[in-house]
């Protein structure tokens, strides 16, 4: 997977238009990442043969299954940003 924003840095540094369009375009990215990623969680745990129509035991557990992947992808985030907060920038404690 490419960091766009990685490999457009020294564009995006000259231009603050540029720049807000490529952190908008990551952040785009990152959430198709992550509802690719949910859905293929959940498809994986809750289906067991497709067919025309979800039956009722299935719905719900795909909907408890978003419902838990985006509490613990929100967990995941506030501990980052707890982390960050306490050490200084994330990209300073990932060694950029």
């Amino acid at each position: 997977c490419v960091n766009i924003t990685k490999l457009l840095k020294p564009i995006s540094t000259a231009d603050p238009q540029l720049q807000q369009f490529i952190e908008i375009e990551s952040q785009k990215q990152r959430f198709q990442q992550l509802v690719h990623q949910m859905t293929e969680v959940c498809w994986e745990k809750c289906v067991d043969k497709p067919g025309p129509k979800l039956d009722s035991r299935t719905e719900i557990c795909l909907v408890n299954c978003v419902e838990r992947f985006i509490d613990t992808s929100q967990f995941i985030l506030n501990r980052l940003e707890q982390t960050q907060r306490g050490r200084g920038s994330f990209s300073e404690t990932m060694g950029e």
